[in-house]
């Protein structure tokens, strides 16, 4: 029996999965920020909004990405490399923006005015994380020789399964994080962290791509 992906190949992708949850963006901020301003169970519900979005994602990806992955391999290749790069941008820029003393992302609070899971659905889909995901990261794991519709439901069980993870820990802890964000050391430390994550991320998918 053939498996829709490859062990190996799928044991990569939840790797980077893993360090892409954990890092923070637009949604686990929003996670943040929800369960801050209305307590646990507004964040679960705005927590269930965004994955109903990265649902959305995969759905549009099963429609099209399959034929352009074998479409234009090189094209998606050079791709998922400036995305790489992009992401280790990102770590860099986290790293020093925390030696300087800068504000990290911890800072940034959406205001909630419709229901939760309405404003988790709004902030997923248009997360420029999600749409690096799509185009820079996703690709680089997905093989052409194989049927790519159970490729993807194997990949978007991994995703949403590690964002609700993760996403439920920042909301559900969003209170104690943004109070200690107030602090400069924590604050320091913690843009130094997510940095080297980033970086951690970068190295996961430029590794991938080598073996692939």
């Amino acid at each position: 029996m053939t498996l829709p992906v490859d062990p190996a190949r799928y044991a990569a992708f939840l790797s980077v999965m893993a360090v892409m949850a954990i890092t923070p963006g637009p949604a686990n901020l929003f996670a943040i920020a929800t369960g801050m301003e209305k307590g646990k169970a507004a964040a679960l519900i705005g927590v269930a909004g965004m994955n109903t979005a990265t649902l959305v994602w995969f759905l549009g990806a099963a429609m099209g990405l399959g034929v352009l992955v074998a479409a234009f391999p090189l094209a998606f290749q050079l791709l998922a490399v400036a995305g790489a790069l992009y992401v280790a941008w990102l770590g860099v820029r986290s790293i020093l923006g925390a030696l300087k003393g800068e504000a990290g992302p911890g800072h940034a609070v959406f205001k909630s005015t419709r229901s939760a899971f309405r404003d988790g659905f709004v902030v997923q889909i248009a997360n420029p994380k999600a749409l690096l995901f799509f185009v820079a990261v996703l690709p680089p794991f997905l093989d052409t020789a194989r049927p790519m519709p159970p490729q993807l439901a194997m990949f978007a069980a991994a995703v949403i399964g590690f964002d609700l993870m993760s996403m439920s820990a920042y909301g559900l802890s969003g209170a104690a994080l943004a109070n200690r964000m107030n602090e400069p050391g924590f604050r320091r430390g913690f843009g130094i962290a997510v940095g080297v994550l980033l970086l951690a991320a970068c190295g996961l998918i430029l590794t991938r791509l080598w073996q692939h």
